[in-house]
């Protein structure tokens, strides 16, 4: 039976043929089929980055990608510089504080995106290279935020520091030649602009990040990198992966490839375009500051006196409709509505209607124009 149409951060809705690929039986994974599968899921994953580098793929969500990301590249101890730009930024320094770095925090106010000159300062005054990496948020999906990364970047190339990128929710949706910027580590998952179930993390790595796995001390074991290198140039993992998704991912990426990563751009944000003109419309206030707005997910005010849930569980149950509420301090207090998966302009159209509908059953007379 058909489910609802999912307009949250993720994970989104997928294209049938995607779906239909986690039904294929079985194979063995250390048999030629799996094999010529992860390798090629590899190089198409490789041209999304844009990178000449090696891409790995882990079974495990975008945070387990993350996790990987800071046991492989950092020992205890190591002076981490942690840029967040909501939760899934604070996520990462407490990631890297559990392994034992000591993370300085450099905060952002919600709905901001991080100021490359304040980067620029704090690393100036960091005249005996203590930093040892760099830690960014490209998407933040709690806020509805993308940073400039290649502003980021340029502030960053006098400074030796591992450049570590969460591109959980903003890979695919607008280019970013990690190569060219010169980001060392970007992970991203396949349940995000992908449009792929989830259960699968990437991480694209700089023979900058390779060097830096044979010094690191941090403990791994599942995440090990050099594990994963080995063993993925056969077209294998060091442990059990989850076959299915793999196959989804597969398909997933042939249609990105065959829309274009062009297109891809451009129907993010034309969706986040629609997306915001409807809720001007509406006489809703958007989240943040519009200059940093992301392409894959619009943040808005919950109106006065309407309560957050009660309209969700209305879009929900009235409509089919899903869009995610606020977390920690921003509970409450915006709507985030994604713009990622098989979704069409006409979805987002009545996704719109039915969001002003529901506002209406709560009290919140959306403006007519």
């Amino acid at each position: 039976m058909p489910g609802d149409l999912l307009f949250i951060p993720g994970p989104v809705t997928c294209a049938p043929e995607v779906l239909a690929a986690m039904a294929e039986p079985m194979v063995n994974h250390r048999g030629e089929r799996f094999a010529a599968t992860l390798l090629a899921v590899r190089e198409k994953l490789a041209r999304v980055y844009e990178t000449s580098g090696e891409v790995l793929v882990l079974g495990s969500s975008g945070t387990g990608g993350l996790e990987a990301a800071v046991a492989n590249l950092f020992s205890p101890g190591d002076l981490l510089l942690s840029c967040p730009i909501g939760n899934f930024g604070k996520r990462l320094a407490a990631i890297a504080r559990t392994y034992g770095a000591d993370v300085e925090i450099l905060d952002t106010e919600p709905g901001h995106g991080l100021d490359p000159a304040r980067l620029a300062g704090r690393l100036r005054q960091d005249r005996e290279q203590r930093i040892a990496g760099i830690l960014l948020t490209h998407n933040e999906t709690s806020t509805g935020v993308q940073n400039d990364m290649e502003a980021l970047s340029r502030v960053m190339r006098d400074h030796p520091a591992l450049r570590v990128v969460d591109s959980v929710s903003g890979l695919g949706a607008s280019r970013m030649p990690i190569d060219e910027l010169g980001f060392d580590a970007v992970v991203s998952a396949s349940q995000k602009v992908l449009a792929a179930p989830p259960g699968l993390a990437f991480v694209a790595l700089s023979a900058r990040a390779w060097d830096a796995v044979a010094r690191a001390k941090m403990p791994r074991f599942y995440f090990d990198f050099a594990k994963a290198r080995e063993f993925g140039a056969d077209g294998q993992t060091p442990w059990t992966p989850p076959i299915s998704q793999v196959f989804a991912l597969d398909v997933a990426l042939d249609r990105y490839h065959a829309e274009g990563a062009a297109n891809v751009h451009a129907r993010h944000a034309a969706n986040a375009a629609a997306i915001r003109a409807g809720v001007h419309a509406m006489g809703l206030e958007l989240f943040g500051d519009t200059r940093y707005a992301s392409p894959t997910v619009v943040t808005m005010r919950v109106p006065e006196h309407v309560q957050a849930s009660a309209v969700l569980k209305t879009l929900r149950e009235r409509h089919g409709i899903v869009l995610a509420g606020g977390q920690s301090e921003l509970k409450g207090k915006i709507f985030r509505m994604g713009t990622m998966g098989a979704i069409a302009p006409a979805d987002v159209q009545r996704a719109l209607a039915a969001l002003g509908e529901s506002l209406a059953t709560h009290g919140f007379a959306p403006i007519a124009h």
